[in-house]
C-alpha cells in the first residue's frame, strides 16, 4: 500500500474525521491493518465515565473505538491508557504515561465539553519544583494522529532503529506539517518507503519497510545508529 502524508496529513489535522481515516492508512501501510476488535467497547467508555464522573469528549470516545487496543500502534515506547486507567490529575483528563513515568498527557477538564479538546503534556517533578503544564496538540485526533506516526517507529519486532543525526544529511526525505504546539521540539520526516521521527536537532527514530531499506538508509544517513 502507498502512503501519502504529504498530500493527507493537513486535511486530517483540520478535520477529525479525516484524521481516523488517515490513521487507518497508517497502519495499513506498516501491514497492521485497523480491526474490529483493535478498539474499546461503548460499554467501556461508559464505565470509565461512571467511574470518574465526568463525560468523555467524542474525539476521544471514536478514537478509542478504532485505535483503544492497539498497543502495536498506540504502546511502544509511552502508554496509552485504557479506559479504566484513566484519572484525572493536574485538573486534567491523563489518557497517556511517558514510559518510565516521567511524563504525562491529558486533556484539560475545562475543555471537555469540546468536541475535539486540546491536549496538554507535564513533567513529573519533585513537590519542590514548580510545575509546567505544556500545551502539546490543538486537538485530541491531532494527538491521536501523532501517537501513531511515532509509536510504530519504536516497534522492536519492525525494520526500526534509532541514534543520532545532523538534519542536513536529510537528503531525500520531506519534512510534515507541525503537529505539535509551539515549543515542541519534534519533527516528522517521510519518505516513499520509511518514516522517521527527530526530536530537538539530533536523535531520531526510523522505521523502514524492509530491511533492505533500512540496511539502505542506515548506510546512507551518517548516523550514530543503536543496531549496529
Amino acid at each position: 500500500m502507498t502512503l501519502d502524508l504529504v498530500r493527507d496529513l493537513p486535511a486530517a489535522l483540520a478535520d477529525r474525521a479525516a484524521a481516523w481515516r488517515l490513521i487507518a492508512d497508517i497502519a495499513a501501510f506498516w501491514g497492521t491493518p485497523l480491526l474490529p476488535d483493535g478498539g474499546c467497547t461503548d460499554a467501556e467508555l461508559d464505565a470509565a465515565e461512571a467511574r470518574l464522573g465526568l463525560e468523555l469528549p467524542a474525539a476521544l470516545r471514536e478514537a478509542y473505538r478504532l485505535i483503544g487496543n492497539r498497543p502495536d500502534l498506540t504502546g511502544n515506547q509511552d502508554t496509552l491508557l485504557p479506559p479504566d486507567r484513566f484519572y484525572v490529575d493536574q485538573d486534567c483528563l491523563v489518557y497517556r504515561v511517558e514510559n518510565q513515568s516521567c511524563a504525562y498527557w491529558g486533556i484539560p477538564l475545562a475543555a471537555l465539553d469540546r468536541a475535539d479538546p486540546p491536549t496538554v503534556a507535564w513533567p513529573d517533578v519533585a513537590p519542590s519544583v514548580q510545575l509546567e503544564i505544556t500545551p502539546w496538540t490543538a486537538s485530541f485526533s491531532t494527538e491521536c494522529l501523532a501517537v501513531v506516526l511515532t509509536e510504530p517507529l519504536f516497534d522492536e519486532d519492525a525494520y526500526v532503529d534509532a541514534g543520532e543525526v545532523d538534519p542536513a544529511e536529510l537528503v531525500g526525505w520531506t519534512e510534515l506539517p507541525k503537529l505539535y504546539e509551539p515549543g515542541i521540539d519534534t519533527r516528522f520526516f517521510v519518505r516513499p518507503d520509511a518514516m522517521l521521527a527527530m526530536q530537538g536537532d539530533a536523535w531520531l527514530a526510523m522505521r523502514a519497510v524492509s530491511e533492505e531499506v533500512l540496511e539502505r538508509l542506515s548506510e546512507q544517513l551518517q548516523v550514530s545508529w543503536l543496531h549496529e
